[in-house]
C-alpha cells in the first residue's frame, strides 16, 4: 500500500514539475519585453529606482531573463539593486548574467565597473573565463561550420555583384530554412557572435532575406514564432521586414529600418511595435539618446 502511494507520489510529483518547464518553456516573450519597456520606463523616466528593482524581480521569476541591447535589463536590474543594497540574488543571479553577455565577452571583460562588481561578491576574473569557456563548449558546432561560411557569403566580397550577392542570398535562405527546420533559431546561444576571425551578427544575414519576396512571406512568419519564444530579437525581425516594405514602396510596419522618412502614420506603427515587444518610436529615442551619452562617458 504504501510503495503504491509512493509511487503516485512520484508520479504527481512527475507531472508537475514538466508542466512547470511546460510554462516556462511556452512564455510569449513580447509579453515580457513590453513589460521590461514598462520597468525600464519606470527607471528611466520616473526615476524611481527601488520600484523598478521590485518589478524587476517579479518579472524574472517569471520569465528566463534577457539582456537585451541598450536596454541590458538583468544586468541594469543587478547593478542597481547592488546600489541600493537590495537583494538580487547575488552569485547565484551574477552567474546567471555570464550567458547573457558571453557574447560580448571580448569587451565586457574590459570593464572595470563589470569586474568590480563580481569581486566584490566573491567571483574573480578566472572564474568568469570559465563560465564563458563553458558557454562557449555548448555551440553547435556542426551549426557554426554552416554558418561561417554564410556569413562569408554575406559580407565583403559576397556582395560585390549583383549575380554573385543574389547565388549567395538564396544559398543563405536555404541555410536558414534549413536550420529552422532541424534545429530552430540560430541564436547567440547556439553559434555565438564570434567564432576565431568571423562576425555572426544574425541580424544582418535577415535582413538581406527581405530582398527576396519567394522566400519573404515564409521568413516574416516563421521568425515571429521565434520573437514569441524569446530566440530572435524583435528589433531584427522589425528590420526585415521594414526593408521589404521599402522594396515594395509601402510605408514602414515598425518603423526600424534607415529612419523614420517611410513612416505615414506614428500611431498605426507604434500599435505594431508593440504588438511584437518594441518601445514606442519617442521612447526609443530615448533609449538610444541614453545609451549614446552612456558611451561618451565611459
Amino acid at each position: 500500500m504504501k510503495q503504491n502511494q509512493h509511487i503516485r507520489y512520484l508520479s504527481l510529483t512527475s507531472i508537475i514539475i514538466c508542466f512547470f518547464f511546460y510554462c516556462c518553456k511556452s512564455r510569449d516573450y513580447i509579453t515580457y519585453y513590453n513589460k521590461v519597456n514598462e520597468i525600464d520606463s519606470i527607471y528611466r523616466m520616473a526615476k524611481q529606482p527601488e520600484k523598478a528593482i521590485k518589478k524587476y524581480r517579479k518579472l524574472f521569476r517569471k520569465y528566463h531573463p534577457l539582456n537585451q541591447e541598450r536596454i541590458e535589463e538583468y544586468e541594469t536590474y543587478i547593478r542597481v539593486s547592488d546600489k541600493y543594497g537590495k537583494n538580487f540574488g547575488g552569485q547565484k543571479s551574477l552567474y546567471r548574467l555570464i550567458p547573457l553577455i558571453a557574447p560580448y565577452w571580448r569587451y565586457k571583460k574590459e570593464d572595470p565597473k563589470f569586474i568590480k562588481l563580481y569581486k566584490k561578491y566573491g567571483i574573480d576574473s578566472l572564474s568568469m573565463e570559465q563560465k564563458v569557456a563553458q558557454w562557449e563548449s555548448k555551440h553547435d558546432k556542426i551549426l557554426i561550420d554552416s554558418f561561417v561560411i554564410a556569413f562569408a557569403r554575406d559580407q565583403y566580397g559576397g556582395r560585390l555583384n549583383n549575380s554573385d550577392r543574389t547565388e549567395n542570398d538564396v544559398k543563405n535562405a536555404e541555410l536558414l530554412k534549413w536550420t529552422f527546420e532541424n534545429h530552430g533559431f540560430p541564436s547567440k546561444k547556439k553559434i555565438g557572435l564570434y567564432y576565431k576571425d568571423a562576425f555572426m551578427p544574425m541580424s544582418v544575414l535577415l535582413l538581406h532575406m527581405a530582398d527576396y519576396d519567394e522566400y519573404h512571406p515564409y521568413f516574416k512568419t516563421k521568425i515571429l514564432e521565434y520573437v514569441k519564444s524569446g530566440e530572435c530579437p524583435p528589433r531584427d525581425y522589425a528590420a526585415m521586414v521594414d526593408r521589404n516594405n521599402l522594396h515594395h514602396k509601402i510605408p514602414y510596419t515598425y518603423g526600424v529600418y534607415q529612419g523614420y522618412q517611410n513612416i505615414t502614420d506614428s500611431a498605426k506603427v507604434n500599435r505594431n511595435r508593440k504588438s511584437i515587444g518594441l518601445p514606442s518610436l519617442k521612447y526609443r529615442n530615448k533609449i538610444a539618446k541614453d545609451f549614446s551619452d552612456s558611451l561618451k562617458t565611459k
